[in-house]
């Protein structure tokens, strides 16, 4: 269509994947189930009154601060041009029309809002008929992003694409050979791989920590560590996923958590909830290889992950508990695959100092929940007023660990299990200037969400633990 046409014309612009860069109905589902576990049944009972139905549910149940929604700029800056010459925008899409009027009062960029009303579920073919009643065949540019669009384009005059591989182009251009094509797709592996977190597997080296305390290196141990840190790995990755589709509002709020892959938009939720089950489920299968006790207790994991995405993090204190027991499940874990015994002096100081680890990631969160003015964490049950007591919360417990950890090397058991004992003093005083200098770096709002992603980047920090575990094995060896 040439550009002297684009007064006489109408731009309708389809919302999900086009406008925004996610869908409203997952968004909405998502952002229900984080206040409501029932989401899932009442999406059901919905359903079997038709697609309509449970697009308004779940618009009525809850909606996103369309404030934050990830648009896509290039697609806004097209609308702002077709608008500068003269020519009319209108937005028609398959989201609710509750959902499609709160955009577009936000945006304020389109003369007329039309989108999904009980018993009319306007997509594909209804839409194509919708825009060719209301403005004649031909009368209007389309600009859409999936197969459905085809049956619009067919009656469009004008063809516009967001986000469409070469072979969906070649589609349309079959249709409209002036077809124009904005916001070619991204590779979605890199997103993908960002969402799992894989930096995030190092908390599951705590799985090869039974093995190494107990010097228990036979190659069959490693094999089942392994395997067991990789089914850790695959399962903590689709909590993580869970975690950020549960949290997409707050995140988006977050100066940091903002940049996430799902909250960004760079990974279409829809993609993120598929990847969430498939994650969960090669988990689980590579589980079940180390025996149906391990796999009750990377279910067992899940179940209590579930629980703190769900509700419990929203609990003081008691997301804390939750974190610093998913720590120690790690430890306990590794015990499992293997067969080895724990001992309960492992256990306090794991209990302990992943508390201690645990509170300091909250302590982050309320040092920079000061520095942005604002007063309550965004989906925390924390306040700024409370820095002050989770500070020391994570001080004392810290340093109970470290207290812990001498009474273990003072045992007369540890004595006869180490060659030199006196050795592990040594690890006593480090670990007190790691945990002294984690807390101060936090309260100086240095620190990053976790405290171990931020030990793993540090020189400081990384220099520290070689030196103990060189005195580790030292002990045990010399």
């Amino acid at each position: 269509m040439r550009d002297s046409d684009v007064k006489d014309s109408v731009l309708a612009v389809d919302l999900d994947g086009t406008l925004l860069r996610s869908d409203m109905l997952f968004e909405c589902f998502w952002a229900t189930l984080a206040q409501d576990w029932h989401a899932p049944f009442t999406a059901a009972r919905a359903l079997r009154q038709g697609i309509p139905a449970l697009k308004r549910e779940m618009a009525l149940s809850a909606c996103p601060d369309v404030t934050r929604l990830p648009y896509n700029n290039e697609v806004i800056a097209r609308i702002e041009d077709w608008r500068a010459t003269g020519g009319r925008v209108v937005l028609v899409t398959a989201s609710d029309q509750i959902l499609a009027d709160r955009i577009a009062d936000h945006l304020g960029l389109f003369d007329e809002v039309f989108g999904t009303a009980p018993g009319h579920n306007l997509k594909a073919g209804q839409k194509a008929a919708f825009l060719t009643d209301r403005y004649g065949d031909g009368g209007f540019t389309y600009m859409g992003d999936s197969q459905a669009d085809i049956a619009v384009w067919q009656r469009a005059g004008g063809a516009i694409t967001v986000g469409a591989r070469r072979a969906f182009r070649g589609k349309v251009e079959a249709i409209n050979r002036e077809a124009t094509h904005l916001s070619p797709p991204e590779p979605l592996i890199w997103p993908i791989l960002k969402a799992m977190r894989p930096h995030q597997w190092l908390k599951n080296v705590l799985i090869f920590v039974p093995m190494l305390a107990s010097q228990s290196l036979a190659a069959v141990t490693l094999l089942q560590c392994l395997v067991a840190f990789l089914s850790f790995g695959l399962v903590a990755s689709a909590g993580y996923v869970l975690n950020d589709l549960l949290d997409l509002d707050p995140d988006r709020a977050h100066a940091r958590k903002c940049r996430r892959p799902l909250a960004s938009g760079r990974l279409p939720v829809p993609v993120g909830t598929a990847l969430f089950p498939a994650l969960l489920v090669l988990g689980l299968a590579t589980s079940g290889t180390l025996g149906w006790a391990f796999f009750g207790t990377i279910a067992f994991y899940f179940a209590m992950t579930m629980s703190y995405s769900l509700w419990l993090k929203r609990k003081v204190i008691v997301d804390i508990c939750i974190l610093a027991g998913l720590y120690t499940l790690r430890i306990v874990a590794g015990g499992v695959a293997t067969g080895i015994g724990l001992s309960l002096w492992l256990l306090a100081f794991s209990m302990f100092f992943f508390f201690a680890l645990a509170a300091v990631k909250r302590q982050a969160e309320l040092v920079h929940l000061k520095d942005s003015g604002r007063q309550d964490a965004a989906g925390r049950g924390y306040r700024l007023e409370d820095l002050p007591i989770v500070t020391q919360m994570a001080t004392a417990s810290g340093m109970v660990s470290i207290l812990v950890l001498a009474l273990y090397i003072n045992d007369p058991v540890t004595r006869d299990h180490y060659t030199s004992p006196t050795l592990l003093w040594g690890v006593c005083v480090l670990l007190l200037f790691w945990i002294s200098r984690v807390i101060f770096v936090t309260h100086r709002g240095a620190m990053n969400d976790d405290p171990l992603v931020f030990a793993v980047s540090d020189r400081t920090s990384l220099t520290t633990f070689v030196v103990m575990t060189a005195l580790g094995a030292a002990a045990a060896l010399i």
